[in-house]
């Protein structure tokens, strides 16, 4: 029979998403069959399954770490977020709607048995079953009809494992705290903790760790420090985008940072290449002098080209290609290249057309139905293999489809501009092409020499992620807390 684990912590982006993928790939290379499960998550960065549908993008990589193809039952509940206070709900990997923050109070009860069944539906699967939480164990303010967090450990009867972020600081506060401010029934629930991202000596933290689990009853599993390996897996939050200036890298990269920024992780394989300074522009700065601008997706694509305008990036954006510098817009930031974007139906709200920036002589409408679909194909004129996934509502078309960015199936995809510095595509995932990647830095004058495929760095980084978790957690402690699954 089937165990599960569930692992919460003590607010958004101390590490849990990697954690658990780490923590797959110990057990999966011990023999065990291994599936990753999380009941709601909040991300714009998703992945496409092979069942059609959309989960999030972390689940995809956990999945990846137990070897086993992403399905939609391991992140039921997708929440997208629109607005500061909106979101696209998606369950089971299909789109139901839109909604406000204070609606989807009333909704949640009734996506419980959704989520409960893919639960158990993965548990038939496996001989343990890691669930992550999301955001923080001490929502009391969201635990009513929860199911995240606690409201889904008592659900479905297992024990939780609480992560705390040691980098961020007060982490003895935090995860103190947590019991502290938990229901006596929630808390009860937490029997092991582990300390995330430390960096220095550990035997400082020594004290802290017999200070929490004195003052909580919880046992403690580990201090796990600081491991560079994880900057190479894909990062769930958009807060979680990381540059750093590279000292002898031969081109630079710039990344406008819009509020509805999604499928960020397709600027990763640039981003791990020391010949190349990516660099993400926060609201406030000017778009700097680059070789290349990558606009990339979006989850509201009207909304934020007008915040794209309002910072001026529009103006920044024609002197870039003045100066014969390229731009590569992936899905939303295609749609924003062409010259119309129309929403007839309201799928992003009540603007019903805007200009577009008009660097391609193409428009795009909007529509309600999504497309989700894993491709291959050709890079053009390369002809250079290419593979990724569409996951984008509208369609684009025009005069300058006529210059195709790659065909697919023999059909064209995406378009490019007359002198062919400009490139629009629907193809998330392009830039994790060695060669695709190879022939796009080549036009910008970057002879990177031939390139793996960044899965490659990614498997690698899972490998040596999970080196370091077995040095740094007691894996039998965690496994002996594995409760097996009952069927409610």
């Amino acid at each position: 029979m089937a165990r599960a684990l569930m692992f919460q912590g003590t607010g958004s982006s101390v590490g849990k998403s990697v954690l658990v993928a780490g923590l797959a790939r110990v057990l999966t290379r011990r023999g065990l069959r291994v599936r990753p499960f999380k009941p709601q998550n909040m991300s714009n960065n998703a992945a496409v399954t092979a069942d059609g549908g959309e989960i999030g993008r972390a689940q995809a990589l956990q999945a990846r770490a137990c070897g086993v193809p992403p399905t939609v039952d391991m992140n039921p509940v997708l929440l997208k977020p629109q607005s500061d206070v909106g979101a696209q709900l998606v369950v089971r990997g299909k789109v139901q709607r839109a909604f406000q923050a204070k609606e989807y109070a009333s909704i949640k009860p009734t996506l419980m048995p959704e989520v409960l069944d893919a639960f158990y539906g993965l548990a038939d699967q496996a001989d343990i079953v890691l669930v992550e939480g999301a955001g923080s164990a001490s929502e009391i303010n969201l635990r009513a009809h929860d199911i995240a967090n606690m409201g889904f450990a008592q659900a479905a009867d297992m024990d939780v494992v609480l992560v705390g972020d040691i980098d961020r600081g007060g982490v003895i506060a935090s995860l103190v705290g947590t019991k502290t401010v938990c229901d006596k029934k929630d808390s009860n629930r937490i029997k092991g903790f582990i300390v995330n991202r430390m960096r220095g000596d550990p035997s400082l933290f020594a004290d802290g760790m017999d200070f929490i689990a004195d003052r909580t009853g919880w046992e403690a599993l580990g201090l796990v420090p600081y491991c560079d390996a994880v900057r190479a897996l894909p990062a769930e939050d958009a807060a979680d985008l990381q540059t750093v200036s590279k000292r002898g890298a031969r081109v630079r990269v710039v990344v406008p940072h819009m509020p509805c920024i999604a499928n960020f992780d397709d600027l990763d394989p640039v981003n791990a290449m020391p010949a190349v300074d990516l660099l993400i522009v926060e609201s406030g700065q000017s778009l700097p002098v680059c070789d290349l601008v990558i606009l990339p997706g979006s989850k509201a694509t009207i909304s934020d080209l007008k915040f794209f305008r309002n910072q001026g990036w529009d103006v920044d954006l024609v002197g870039h290609v003045r100066r014969k510098g390229a731009v590569l817009g992936i899905c939303g930031g295609y749609q924003m290249l062409g010259q119309l974007i129309s929403d007839p139906d309201g799928v992003e709200g009540s603007m019903t057309e805007t200009a577009g920036l008009g660097l391609l002589d193409v428009t795009t409408c909007l529509t309600s139905d999504k497309q989700l679909i894993e491709v291959e194909g050709l890079l053009l004129p390369e002809n250079v293999p290419v593979s990724g996934y569409e996951i984008h509502m509208g369609r684009t078309t025009g005069a300058a489809c006529e210059r195709p960015f790659a065909s697919i199936v023999g059909q064209n995809e995406g378009a490019c501009s007359a002198d062919g510095r400009i490139w629009g595509t629907y193809l998330h995932g392009v830039l994790s092409n060695g060669a695709a990647r190879q022939a796009l830095l080549n036009r910008i004058g970057l002879d990177t020499g031939s390139l793996r495929d960044h899965v490659e760095d990614v498997e690698e980084a899972l490998d040596s992620w999970a080196d370091h978790l077995e040095k740094h957690v007691d894996i039998g402690a965690l496994l002996a807390l594995a409760r097996v699954v009952k069927r409610s």
